[in-house]
């Protein structure tokens, strides 16, 4: 059976076509800059890669034109639609009502729809991935997995808040955490490559992009993870504004004269490192602005770098230790320089960087020295092939 993950980020798609008995890819790509431009990488296996800019005001117009490259005559890698067994998306909130990846009826879809209060900036993006997958290919089984559902082996200690009781017991508010999809990979392929069990390790997944987490996995199983009810909470990112006092809302209602919904689209469309440095909120835009001498942009991501280090840091007081920290994600797997900065901040963990391993873009490594007493890897994120795997077993 060939799977289509579709995997939408509130401002990228990434896509793979894969063979479910050998696993092998046999196309991949990316949309980004999605509602700023558009550029498209499409990498057929065996032919030659293709990049493209191209208007993508909306996820819709990605869907459409991933669809089109893979049935291409000359770049695509199946001759119709047709071919596609099942179609595998990505969602990032599931609420409770979802522990589990499920087929997407149309009773599920309007659970998901529910959730979209709580992922504002993807939960809408998943479904229109969906629904235009529905309407160009009829008939073929579409899968929801989510990214809520690693996070359910969460303590209490670690996903309540600190409200009154009633609002977990009747709404159910309490720390979600996302990405667990990536997470769960990550952790499990970094102890593969260190010949370890992941119920052997501590590892640290810093899963950074324009959405960014981090998680403590203590033997294989997530006890605690930065993002909460809804993916707004934890590291400063590409446009959310990420932990702040919650005061700040009605503080900045009252002089600007916005409603509180008015607030909360600004701490999740405007601010973060983009709102901070007036730039964007794309890291290569901002690292180009810095060599230029703007200095805002400089204390954004200085400020960026300093909260995840502040993160790896109380997770290795939650799993009193830690074996292994890992880079993810769009900045984690390519930016070596945003590595270098925050593990500057870990010498008390006898982290030792070597330059020479981390001046690398994209590859599985362990970048610190062979003395240092933590591994710190990069670990390129593979949703995707997760995704495909829990389709083909619901399909």
């Amino acid at each position: 059976m060939k799977v289509l993950v579709i995997n939408c980020g509130s401002s990228s798609l990434k896509y793979q076509l894969i063979d479910s008995e050998s696993e092998n890819v046999l196309a991949k790509g990316l949309c980004e800059r999605i509602g700023i431009d558009g550029r498209l990488t499409h990498k057929p296996t065996g032919k030659d890669k293709v990049e493209i800019e191209a208007p993508m005001p909306d996820h819709t117009a990605a869907v459409s034109l991933v669809l089109q490259h893979l049935t291409d005559p000359v770049c695509g890698v199946i001759s119709s639609l047709s071919e596609i067994g099942a179609v595998g998306h990505r969602v990032v909130h599931g609420g409770e009502k979802f522990a589990a990846s499920t087929l997407l009826t149309d009773e599920v879809l309007e659970q998901i729809e529910k959730c979209n209060e709580l992922a504002p900036l993807h939960n809408p993006a998943n479904l229109i991935g969906i629904d235009a997958c529905k309407k160009l290919m009829p008939g073929v089984p579409q899968v929801g997995v989510f990214d809520t559902a690693f996070h359910q082996t969460m303590p209490k200690k670690a996903f309540l808040y600190g409200l009154p009781i009633e609002y977990y017991e009747k709404y159910a508010v309490r720390r979600y955490g996302f990405h667990g999809t990536s997470h769960s990979y990550v952790s499990k392929r970094a102890a593969e490559i260190l010949g370890k069990k992941p119920e052997d390790l501590k590892v640290i997944v810093c899963h950074l992009g324009n959405g960014a987490s981090v998680c403590a996995v203590k033997n294989g199983k997530s006890v605690d993870t930065s993002m909460g009810l809804t993916p707004l909470e934890g590291l400063i990112m590409g446009t959310r504004s990420g932990d702040l006092d919650p005061a700040i809302l009605e503080f900045v209602a009252g002089k600007t004269g916005m409603s509180l919904s008015e607030v909360l689209t600004v701490l999740n469309k405007k601010s973060g490192v983009l709102g901070m440095s007036g730039v964007s909120s794309d890291f290569r835009d901002l690292d180009a602005a810095v060599k230029e001498g703007n200095q805002k942009a400089k204390d954004a991501l200085d400020t960026y770098y300093y909260r995840v280090a502040k993160y790896i840091g109380a997770y290795v007081a939650a799993m009193n230790g830690v074996d292994v920290i890992c880079f993810t994600a769009g900045a984690g797997e390519n930016d070596a320089h945003l590595r270098k900065s925050i593990c500057e901040y870990l010498g008390y963990l006898g982290v030792e960087i070597d330059d020479e391993k981390n001046a690398c873009r994209g590859e599985e490594r362990v970048i610190t020295t062979d003395d240092s007493k933590v591994k710190v890897m990069i670990v390129p994120t593979n949703e995707e092939l997760a995704i495909a795997r829990d389709t083909v077993a619901l399909v």
